[in-house]
């Protein structure tokens, strides 16, 4: 099968020109396959570009998501851990639970974690912590 090639004519800077010479001096290797090479690799290089100009915008916009995400959970954790200090000051100076009161308190905790893992794993997948108020009858 024949491949078909265009002759063209161009001019290069003497430099240029010589660092050509050089490079297809190589055996195996001749003038048309270096610069053959060359234009393909700028070729590309320039569709990167066009890639990266296309998808930017976005890249951009889910960047800035989860930037928003980020400060949300950090947000979160921060009032998580304000409550928790506040919690654990207003308990630090009553007595020792007694076995009743403990158990009270883990059936308690888990039910709440059964909660949650129920609320996680529902179709809707929202975090739904508070219920809505009911509309008031006035």
């Amino acid at each position: 099968m024949r491949t078909f090639k265009t002759r063209h004519q161009f001019y290069l800077p003497d430099e240029l020109s010589d660092k050509l010479e050089q490079l297809s001096a190589k055996p195996g290797s001749s003038k048309t396959s270096v610069l053959t090479d060359a234009l393909n690799a700028w070729i590309e290089r320039r569709a990167s570009h066009e890639l990266d100009e296309r998808f930017a915008h976005r890249l951009d916009r889910l960047s800035r998501e989860q930037q928003r995400i980020h400060q949300r959970l950090d947000l979160v954790a921060e009032a998580l851990g304000v409550f928790i200090q506040h919690q654990l000051t207003l308990v630090a100076h009553q007595p020792p639970f007694d076995t009743e009161t403990a158990r009270l308190g883990l059936e308690r905790y888990r039910r709440f974690v059964e909660l949650v893992g129920r609320r996680l794993s529902s179709a809707d997948q929202t975090l739904k912590l508070a219920p809505k108020p009911e509309a008031e009858n006035g």
